[in-house]
């Protein structure tokens, strides 16, 4: 009996920098950290090649009360060096943990981690390493979702997996409303018609027009992360 297939042979995984607190208030949570990261170990032991970027949220928000009333632009910019700190934890974590991870970060900070170049980008994908994309688009005013939908789209990846705290997208809030019920599947059209609000709007209209699908999936839950690379019925699914 042969062992299934992956579904899919390159993925980017989009993580909140909020996954990483844990129940800590901020920061990084070192349980935490390391039990994503077994997951991640899990997908690419199946031959998967996986990029994944991360936001920054569990650092900035340490210091959003101070950035009150600051300019947008600079704050933005602060939000994503939080995502190098992440990156470089993630990447150390998965290092350690038997895997190669490559951070390349859109901002040049070239003593710390190397630059983003899409050449390079495939081929350690190609070599089998993870390579984790720091410093969103290297642009003010986009969000790391929308980073995670534009290094996608470059590295052909075949879907945007987008982890979060909740198993899919619902019909209402589950934590609120008992009767929500979890979407299995979604057109991008059906998911704008219902306002489901799963990524800010440039982030879904790239995927949209790119027809690069989304699979918004719990990273809390064990296994979910090989289930849905698997095509198991994990999550939702937004497709073209």
């Amino acid at each position: 009996m042969s062992n299934p297939k992956p579904a899919y042979k390159r993925i980017l995984l989009k993580l909140s920098g909020e996954a990483l607190m844990g129940n800590d208030a901020f920061g990084i949570n070192h349980a935490t950290i390391v039990r994503m990261v077994d997951e991640i170990a899990e997908v690419t032991r199946l031959g998967v090649e996986l990029a994944v970027v991360i936001g920054g949220g569990n650092i900035f928000r340490g210091v959003a009360g101070g950035s009150v009333g600051m300019d947008r632009a600079t704050a933005d910019y602060m939000g994503m060096l939080a995502t190098v700190m992440n990156s470089l934890a993630l990447a150390d974590t998965m290092n350690k943990a038997g895997l190669t991870a490559r951070v390349m970060s859109a901002i040049a900070i070239e003593q710390v981690v190397e630059p983003y170049v899409r050449p390079k980008a495939l081929q350690y994908l190609e070599e089998g390493k993870v390579v984790v994309f720091a410093a969103g688009t290297g642009n003010p005013f986009f969000t790391t979702d929308t980073a995670a939908a534009l290094r996608g789209a470059e590295i052909g990846a075949q879907m945007v997996l987008k982890a979060t705290k909740v198993d899919g997208v619902y019909s209402a809030d589950p934590n609120k409303d008992p009767q929500a019920t979890r979407y299995a599947k979604l057109s991008f059209d059906e998911a704008i018609s219902k306002n489901l609000g799963i990524m800010d709007a440039t982030a879904f209209a790239l995927c949209r027009d790119q027809k690069l699908p989304i699979t918004v999936f719990s990273i809390l839950k064990n296994g979910a992360l090989k289930r849905v690379v698997m095509g198991e019925d994990e999550g939702t699914l937004v497709y073209a």
